[in-house]
């Protein structure tokens, strides 16, 4: 019997006390305490049955989830490998128009990058961030503000707090 069916069959128990008397009411047994720890282990048991059964479809979904994410991005770069096979197939071409097929292919990457969220940080003449910014060398130059990138040595991607890498950047020292 259920905890539900023996609640519906002692409240049925209890009317019909209520009309014959208290003292024609059979007594239920009591639970006892081994019975108590036994339906409390099986509780237990049930309870980390369903947390193990919980974590491994969450594995299993996050392994989907990161399946998909892995395919899109590389679906994404297949437009930049088609042109730069493009590219050299017509290695033998004018190296100006090579140049300019190179630099088109850069600008596509680039691209692809800002709209998955890492723009191209490559900025001179700005104040200097350590959010954004890596400091590779500080250079005395008289014409820039002091602590601003005069340099970058490498650009960075991504926003704050969002980033691939910062910035490598050559930095005013600061006049005193």
């Amino acid at each position: 019997m259920t905890n539900s069916e023996r609640a519906a069959a002692d409240h049925a128990a209890t009317a019909a006390d209520v009309g014959a008397g208290a003292d024609a009411r059979p007594q239920a047994p009591a639970p006892t305490s081994q019975a108590r720890i036994e339906d409390l282990e099986d509780r237990w048991r049930r309870a980390m049955a369903e947390l193990d059964n919980l974590r491994k479809r969450h594995a299993v979904e996050l392994g989907r989830a990161t399946a998909a994410e892995r395919a899109r991005v590389a679906a994404a770069w297949l437009p930049v490998l088609d042109n730069l096979e493009l590219a050299l197939a017509h290695a033998d071409a004018d190296p100006s128009s090579i140049l300019d097929g190179v630099r088109s292919i850069r600008d596509q990457a680039l691209q692809m990058l800002a709209t998955l969220g890492y723009p191209r940080d490559d900025e001179t003449g700005v104040p200097f961030d350590p959010r954004r910014h890596e400091v590779v060398a500080v250079v005395d130059d008289a014409e820039a503000e002091p602590n601003s990138v005069v340099r970058v040595v490498r650009p960075g991607y991504g926003e704050s707090g969002h980033e691939l890498r910062p910035a490598a950047v050559a930095v005013a020292r600061t006049r005193e």
